[in-house]
């Protein structure tokens, strides 16, 4: 029987453009960095400056968007498109700007996932414009930076789980699931 661990293997090898990076090891986490949102800005400038009038949404999502928060030193841009699949609409662009492909998941929401070597550590994820995975970023983007006791919790769950050692920084994402779906419960009642 194939276990559930190499079902996900497989999914991550998959998804990546290239081979899939293994971590073998903890997740480092930094505390958080002020220059972090000026770094975003940076990084947004350079995506409007390729994509013009195309981007419908650009935000700076994840953890380090949200002061006060441990993060791994990566930042995570939001970048909302017509249509993600259509990568001839928007993929030359952005490799002209420096960007490379480095995960394409078309079961999940058609999903890309871009980095700029040479640049700041950073997740470009593209969506297309209605997917629901764009809502939830922001959600709980917002609910951590309002709440306190949601933001420690997720810090406190995010330091627990980077002290085990992962193959994939994915597999540590994805033990985060838990704790994340409750904030987002907790932020959907609150906004009802």
């Amino acid at each position: 029987m194939v276990g559930e661990e190499e079902i996900r293997e497989d999914e991550i090898r998959a998804a990546h453009v290239g081979s899939a990076p293994r971590l073998d090891g903890q997740v480092r986490l930094a505390e958080y960095d002020p220059g972090w949102p000026d770094a975003y800005e940076r990084e947004a400038a350079r995506v409007r400056e390729a994509l013009g009038a195309a981007v419908l949404v650009l935000e700076h999502v994840g953890s380090t968007s949200v002061p006060g928060l441990p993060a791994k030193p990566v930042l995570d841009l939001l970048l909302v498109l017509r249509d993600s699949a259509d990568e001839a609409a928007y993929l030359p662009a952005l490799e002209a700007a420096g960007y490379r492909i480095a995960v394409r998941e078309p079961d999940w929401f058609e999903h890309r996932l871009l980095r700029r070597p040479g640049g700041p550590a950073l997740n470009l994820h593209v969506f297309s414009a209605g997917c629901p995975e764009i809502e939830r970023m922001l959600l709980f983007r917002d609910r951590l930076r309002a709440d306190e006791a949601d933001r420690e919790l997720y810090a406190r769950a995010k330091r627990g789980l980077a002290e085990r050692t992962w193959t994939y920084v994915q597999n540590y994402a994805d033990a985060k699931s838990q704790v994340v779906e409750e904030i987002i419960t907790r932020a959907r009642a609150a906004d009802s």
